[in-house]
């Protein structure tokens, strides 16, 4: 698949289309970051919402601990096809709220038996 990453998750295959999202937002702004992820079962277009994801920010690239997690939501990308994992980040309206520097973003879908956990990217906060 045109350079995606891509995982079995029980019956369907989720893919990642952007493998190193590199995001700079401003310590000022409260914003949805969001992670394009797109299913697959048989071949056929699939709807990951179903599945419980979380969404971590870690500094450098250390592995996020079970503290760490936030639960995140799902919402539809332009295409129908995409769905996008998304967490409020920032000092406002109840977004995680993170220190200026840079982190590495995981993402977490839990399906059943399987767990996959990305680092698709970086976020930086100036």
């Amino acid at each position: 698949m045109d350079g995606s990453i891509a995982c079995l998750v029980g019956a369907p295959r989720l893919a990642w289309p952007s493998v190193n999202l590199s995001l700079t937002i401003s310590s000022l702004s409260t914003v949805f970051i969001q992670i394009p992820v797109r299913a697959f079962m048989e071949g056929q277009p699939y709807n990951p919402t179903g599945d419980d994801v979380a969404m971590a920010f870690t500094t450098g690239w250390t592995d996020p601990g079970s503290g760490d997690w936030h639960t995140a939501s799902w919402t539809t990308g332009e295409l129908g096809e995409t769905y996008l994992a998304q967490l409020l980040v920032g000092p406002g309206a109840g977004g995680l709220a993170l220190g200026v520097g840079t982190y590495s973003i995981w993402l977490k879908v839990t399906d059943n038996p399987e767990v996959p956990v990305m680092q698709p990217g970086q976020l930086t906060i100036t």
